[in-house]
């Protein structure tokens, strides 16, 4: 057993699974938190974690993560990183020219609601076609962090994208 205190985006993700599993129509709900009509029906649970309702910019991040996991169907969080796991939808992998296409749309993304709207449609894609879950409290400390550390975010997705990890693609600032 793990004895160190959970980080707040663990402790997010980590809640979410759990309410996900027990509450189906808490589930139903969050399923639709990304989707710019429907994500006043998530407020709850982001305002119970402290986000900031008011601006889109902290409360997108996390709006986006729970509609993920909501509709991931999985019971715990994974550890495929987002780069990887946008190879791994086609057949051809990095090679791949629509791959290829979809990485350098998110890697022109510069502020986090653009970004967010580009996500929504590639976690749909990614939980269709690959099996492996997502590591969804990275991908939670990389949205949060985007604004202070875009290049740096951007430069790990590509890594993962290519196959190449640094030591700084396993510690987040």
């Amino acid at each position: 057993m793990n004895n160190q205190p959970q980080t707040y985006s663990e402790s997010f993700v980590g809640h979410l699974f759990q309410r996900c599993v027990q509450d189906k129509g808490v589930a139903a709900r969050l399923r639709r938190a990304d989707n710019p009509a429907t994500e006043f029906q998530s407020w709850d649970t982001l305002a119970a974690f402290g986000v900031n309702l008011e601006h889109a910019a902290e409360r997108q991040p996390f709006a986006l993560i729970a509609a993920a996991v909501a509709r991931c169907q999985k019971s715990v969080n994974g550890t495929l990183r987002l780069g990887r796991a946008i190879a791994l939808c086609y057949d051809e992998g990095n090679q791949s020219d629509q791959a290829k296409a979809r990485l350098r749309r998110l890697l022109a993304c510069d502020q986090i609601e653009e970004l967010c709207r580009i996500l929504r449609p590639l976690l749909s894609l990614i939980q269709s076609r690959v099996p492996q879950a997502l590591d969804y409290v990275r991908l939670l400390n990389e949205l949060r962090w985007f604004d202070r550390s875009a290049q740096q975010t951007k430069a790990r997705w590509a890594q993962q994208f290519y196959g190449k990890t640094t030591e700084t693609d396993k510690e987040l600032p």
